[in-house]
């Protein structure tokens, strides 16, 4: 399953695509649309074989500077997302 989240404009990248396994127990790919490439390359790379639920908890509330979020919180946020959708 691919999922896409638009982020907010309060982060370099534009947008994050998902792909979890067949059961969505474990991240298969993550991408990001916009950033930093380098950094946000090996964020996907890091995530690939994780579970949504150690994503989120490594990745939730980690700032850019001085701004609310940051790319890797984005992603926590969509992960929390995409559960909230299998689980309604």
């Amino acid at each position: 399953m691919t999922y896409q989240f638009q982020t907010s404009d309060l982060v370099c990248s534009r947008m994050i695509e998902i792909e979890l396994d067949d059961r969505g127990e474990r991240v298969k790919r993550v991408q990001f649309v916009g950033g930093c490439p380098g950094n946000l390359a090996g964020i996907g790379r890091l995530a690939a074989g994780m579970t949504p639920e150690e994503l989120i908890e490594r990745l939730q509330g980690i700032r850019c500077g001085g701004k609310p979020t940051s790319c890797p919180d984005q992603l926590a946020t969509a992960l929390r997302e995409i559960a909230a959708k299998k689980n309604a």
